[in-house]
């Protein structure tokens, strides 16, 4: 009987993948085309993975250039602020999944665990009033299998009484990581796992 779900955040609850794919584009505009290109590519098909993690694989596995850690917060913050208008737009609710959570809140046991980083998170989850919803709250730079392990041991939740929801296969890779349950949603490579198409008949 599942009694623990923890959410992926970006494109699980909220479709942000179009604007942070712009704001990288943005960030990085002074590089060529072809590097922006994989870069974009890169983003789409690792949904799950930080901006931390993403601006530090664009330098060493694309650009081929050494970038420090520092280096990498500062560009994290330029893209923060690049994006942070378009964010907290309601319309990048997804409402399937947001109307499966405020009728079941009091069923299960809700987390967010997230790749989106942890303030902004936060933030967008106050101002859509969704907080509410989940006994916690948390994103990156944190890893998102760290972030899944002390989920389950902060609250001592049975790992056979726990999934994951995700639109990535680093998410699926979290969850088997830590040895609990997985579902897939709003990403058909995922069809080969559990997967949800829709929640208003998600009876887990």
């Amino acid at each position: 009987m599942i009694k623990n779900i923890l959410w992926d955040f970006d494109g699980v609850i909220f479709d942000s993948m179009k604007i942070k794919s712009d704001g990288f584009m943005k960030l990085f505009k002074e590089e060529d085309k072809l590097s922006l290109k994989k870069m974009e590519e890169y983003h789409y098909l690792h949904g799950g993975v930080s901006r931390f993690d993403k601006i530090r694989y664009f330098y060493t596995d694309i650009l081929g250039k050494k970038i420090s850690e520092d280096e990498v917060v500062v560009f994290a913050n330029k893209f923060a602020k690049i994006i942070e208008k378009k964010l907290f737009n309601r319309e990048n609710l997804i409402m399937d999944s947001v109307n499966f959570i405020k009728d079941n809140y009091k069923r299960y046991n809700f987390h967010i665990v997230s790749g989106a980083e942890h303030g902004e998170l936060n933030r967008i989850c106050d101002a859509f009033n969704l907080s509410k919803y989940f006994i916690s709250i948390d994103g990156s730079p944190t890893k998102k299998d760290i972030l899944v392990k002390n989920v389950l041991e902060n609250y001592s939740y049975s790992k056979d009484e726990s999934i994951l929801i995700g639109d990535a296969i680093t998410d699926y890779n979290a969850s088997v990581k830590n040895g609990m349950g997985f579902y897939g949603y709003n990403n058909s490579s995922l069809k080969k796992f559990e997967y949800i198409d829709g929640f208003k008949d998600f009876n887990p």
